[in-house]
């Protein structure tokens, strides 16, 4: 999406939208339209989050009041809702622009940027490949009118909020892709242009380099496809010394079908080219590192392969033996992200990462859980269970942590290898935390099951319809203010 955005101080010209945000309660702004709020009310205006007005004019602008609810609920989810909503309201507008000049005192000008930006740019993503849109128009700029005063800290969130929606765009791209045109050799070519363009070291592994390292977890689930499998390797490196050692695991499964286990025919199955999210999601964020300033060193695995039944494909109750040597008795060929991952859990603990965080859609038990609405989250370390968890309220992301109960870890104990792939009927999304954990080498662990929010089936504020690339700018903010933890 190529979007000029500006900050000034006045309309440009050419904006043939402007959004005015308007509180429910204080002072109405009436300098572009002379209404009271008695009017608004009749209008059927309340001025909640997200609510819009829109009044068009023969001799201007059409102007958008756009409600952001009251002033000690005005945030920066509060402010991105808004934003998009007026996107939307707007979509048959190709210059937009949205007067802050009365919210300005309310919110810091920097974060009113970023919200602002992020929450137009994502609220107009649409995947375009195979149709367009008669009656949506190419957003082509974005005005953000603000006081000379606030105007440069309100410029640098803008810019931070373009290039977060910039990344997460990126990742719904990948997401929506059908798996037959975004195989994992495809996703590894777009994985080096992207990394080029990024400042990020990318290496790929082959599967004749994934067998000389024994990735059996990986090279298992890819036995029944006939597109090899790909572990791509990213790398940031921040200038200076840095702050901490991050790594990153992402679960890129480019279509799954289940394997042997094969799926229902369902609406889960036919979204199933969604199942590398994780691994997008991390893509998406590390392409934010260097423009963002993080001095956090990140390495991101993704771990990329189908998952199709066949005379090939990996059998119930074979065992695979992952690179580390551990073994794995396959009991449900229909959980294998944990099994692609275990392989990349591996390498970043060779490499002595101070942390490793797994992103997948893995479980529908944490769909069951959670629903649409955030994430299930597990963590080994209260520090880094908080950091994640400040990420995703930082983002409007939001996660919710379940305990790793260590009580239910001998249901993934084997009779004939280390352990199985699978627990029990219940406590589905634990007993995968706790088989992940496994891989960790005693190394603070933290997941995020990312299979509720992985899509919307309709536009929902700055989430639009199809993938959403959940975990993104969480996974952005977690790095850059990422520490250590005990």
């Amino acid at each position: 999406m190529d979007v000029t955005v500006d900050v000034a101080r006045a309309a440009p010209d050419g904006a043939s939208a402007i959004g005015v945000p308007v509180a429910a309660d204080g002072g109405v702004p009436r300098e572009r339209v002379d209404l009271d709020r008695a009017t608004l009310e009749a209008s059927g205006f309340g001025a909640t989050v997200g609510e819009t007005l829109v009044l068009p004019r023969a001799d201007g602008p059409t102007i958008i009041e756009i409600g952001v609810g009251t002033r000690a609920e005005l945030g920066p989810a509060a402010i991105r809702d808004a934003a998009a909503a007026f996107a939307r309201a707007a979509v048959r507008h190709a210059d937009l622009a949205i007067d802050l000049t009365g919210v300005a005192s309310e919110v810091e000008a920097r974060v009113a940027g970023q919200a602002v930006v992020e929450g137009v740019l994502m609220a107009r993503y649409r995947y375009r490949a195979f149709i367009d849109r008669p009656n949506e128009e190419h957003l082509a700029r974005l005005t953000l009118i603000a006081p000379s005063n606030r105007g440069r800290a309100m410029a640098t969130g803008a810019q931070r909020g373009a290039i977060a929606a910039r990344a997460v765009n990126t990742a719904r791209d990948l997401c929506n892709a059908p798996a037959t045109h975004l195989t994992a050799r495809r996703y590894a070519d777009l994985a080096e242009r992207l990394g080029a363009e990024s400042g990020l070291e990318v290496e790929v592994f082959d599967e004749k380099q994934l067998a000389k390292l024994g990735c059996g977890g990986l090279l298992g689930v890819n036995a029944g496809s006939a597109e090899p499998a790909r572990m791509i390797k990213l790398t940031y490196t921040p200038p200076g010394r840095p702050r901490g050692n991050l790594h990153l695991v992402g679960k890129g499964i480019m279509y799954d079908a289940g394997g042997i286990s094969l799926k229902p025919s369902d609406a889960m199955h036919a979204a199933m080219k969604l199942d590398m999210s994780g691994s997008a999601a991390i893509l998406g964020a590390m392409t934010t590192l260097r423009d963002l300033g993080c001095r956090t060193a990140v390495t991101g695995w993704l771990m990329c392969t189908d998952n199709m039944p066949s005379g090939t494909a990996t059998r119930l109750g074979d065992v695979l033996t992952t690179h580390s040597g551990r073994t794995i008795e396959v009991i449900n060929a229909d959980a294998e992200g944990r099994l692609v991952m275990a392989d990349g859990m591996d390498m970043a603990a060779e490499e002595g990462a101070d942390a490793i965080v797994t992103v997948a859609t893995l479980t529908g038990a944490a769909m069951r859980t959670f629903g649409s609405a955030m994430a299930a989250m597990l963590a080994n370390r209260p520090a880094l269970a908080e950091q994640l968890r400040a990420a995703g309220s930082a983002t409007d992301e939001q996660v919710w942590e379940l305990p790793l109960i260590r009580r239910y870890r001998r249901q993934i104990d084997s009779a004939i290898a280390d352990l199985k792939n699978m627990g029990g009927e219940n406590a589905g999304t634990i007993t995968a935390g706790l088989f992940l954990e496994e891989f960790a080498g005693g190394i603070p662990f933290g997941h995020l099951d990312i299979c509720g929010p992985m899509m919307t089936d309709t536009d929902d504020s700055w989430r639009s319809i199809g993938a959403t690339a959940f975990g993104t700018r969480l996974l952005a903010d977690f790095a850059i203010n990422f520490r250590r933890p005990a």
